[in-house]
């Protein structure tokens, strides 16, 4: 297949015609740019409230080349988009050309849990951005299954650096091959598409199998409280006290 350097040509395009651009590229070249949300300009007027009473979000778009702008979306929808998209895959926001864009940011009722605002960032396409990728475990560690032991996912999400176009959604890792006790799965074995940058040190362990006692015996140890260290801040605290009321004083 050939290589096609994406960066390159993506230099000079103007954010409007990018979806018309993108789909004509030589074959072999894949965006995964398919999920598409509606969005209406938010007016001033517009109570965040009443919004929300219509099924309805308010949110805001925003990027380095582009000039902020109110907006809201239906919630149904968003609920659909976000689930499949996360925060690490573009979307296409607005009908026909769109805009891709990523969720950036998504803020919910602390009581009710409900999505209250969203915050959609318009990246430049021709730059590198680092984002926080889920991690996806599939498949069966056969040293749970013969040996009994238990499986450790150390790690369950990683930052990458890629061109907004190469975000991955998630990065799969197979536990299959976790065998023995003695097997791991580092960073570096991870699978991943050419130009995505895993920011963490190859070295660091994602999953391995230990025996089901190790895990046992940690649990059984007791915890060793610091009784020095505490009485440490305690003084310190009574030290501070009488400051804090001359300045109350004043």
């Amino acid at each position: 297949m050939t290589q096609i350097s994406i960066s390159s040509r993506l230099k000079g395009w103007s954010q409007e015609n990018w979806f018309e651009r993108l789909q004509s590229f030589e074959k072999g070249v894949y965006f995964s740019l398919m999920l598409v949300l509606a969005s209406q300009t938010r007016n001033k007027e517009e109570k965040a409230q009443i919004l929300r009473g219509k099924g309805l979000i308010p949110g805001v778009l925003y990027g380095p080349k582009t000039k902020a702008a109110s907006l809201k979306v239906a919630e149904t929808e968003f609920q659909k988009v976000y689930e499949e998209a996360g925060e690490s895959s573009l979307i296409q926001l607005g009908q026909g050309e769109g805009t891709p864009v990523l969720i950036r940011e998504v803020q919910r009722d602390p009581v009710k849990g409900n999505i209250i605002h969203v915050d959609f960032y318009q990246p430049p396409l021709d730059e590198e951005i680092e984002v926080q990728v889920p991690l996806i475990f599939q498949g069966e560690a056969l040293a749970v299954r013969d040996l009994g032991g238990t499986l450790l996912k150390n790690i369950q999400e990683v930052l990458v650096k890629a061109l907004p176009q190469n975000l991955p959604h998630e990065i799969v890792v197979d536990i299959s091959g976790l065998a023995t006790f003695e097997d791991k799965i580092l960073i570096k074995n991870l699978q991943r598409e050419s130009g995505v940058e895993i920011l963490r040190d190859p070295e660091d362990v994602v999953a391995q199998v230990v025996e089901t006692k190790d895990i046992e015996e940690e649990l059984e140890q007791p915890v060793v409280e610091n009784v020095e260290a505490v009485e440490q801040v305690k003084v310190e605290k009574k030290e501070e006290e009488p400051v804090e009321e001359v300045k109350e004083a004043q």
